[in-house]
């Protein structure tokens, strides 16, 4: 049952940045506070990114929702690979509207973490790898969506090349010192893409911690 601060955090993020419905639902079946650190319980409702591991962050409710969306996930959506996935948060909520969520992550420590939380809250479609996400997971593409869930300098060729033909990948880019996300689509084998709005994300590292 969900609790009553996690469904305010909701409302308070819908009259922000409006949910469609499936999203909102996604929000409301995912309690935030579980992937929250417990020193930071006190905060687990705020829209706020919040820290975690390694410089790595949590992101907030609000930078989650907007990424969700810029992925215009269908009922066709069938996969998806998230780089970058901390704590768990955002996979959580894809889980709900995806049928397989594919995850990297290059913190051993954050990854043991994920799969227990996971697996105690009986989230189990979304599988979690222990590596570098700059190459991505072969053994499972092509994926219908990839989600950045931190900055990038640039897209690698390996990466696009594990998109599905018509598929939709969503990142934040440096640029001009400035962060912005991305939405590239591939169409007809050709990379299209869309520069949506600035953002906050942690930096993407290389190699594994």
């Amino acid at each position: 049952m969900n609790n009553i601060a996690n469904i305010q955090m909701v409302e308070k993020l819908d009259k922000v940045f409006e949910l469609n419905k499936n999203i909102k639902k996604a929000f409301l079946a995912i309690d935030r506070k579980e992937f929250v650190p417990s020193g930071f319980s006190f905060k687990a409702y705020s829209i706020d990114a919040l820290p975690l591991a390694s410089d790595s962050t949590i992101s907030s409710p609000l930078t989650v929702a907007k990424m969700t969306t810029y992925l215009e996930i269908d009922e066709k959506t069938d996969s998806i690979l998230e780089i970058g996935c901390g704590s768990g948060y955002q996979s959580a909520i894809l889980s709900k509207l995806i049928r397989r969520v594919f995850a990297i992550e290059r913190i051993g420590s954050l990854v043991k973490e994920t799969k227990n939380r996971l697996k105690k809250l009986g989230i189990h479609n979304v599988n979690i790898k222990y590596g570098d996400g700059m190459n991505g997971w072969k053994t499972y593409a092509p994926y219908d969506r990839i989600l950045f869930s931190a900055t990038a300098f640039s897209i690698p060729e390996t990466i696009f090349a594990q998109l599905a033909e018509g598929g939709i990948l969503v990142a934040p880019i440096l640029k001009n010192n400035k962060e912005i996300i991305v939405q590239f689509k591939k169409q007809n084998s050709k990379i299209i893409q869309k520069e949506i709005e600035e953002a906050k994300f942690v930096p993407i590292k290389k190699g594994k911690e």
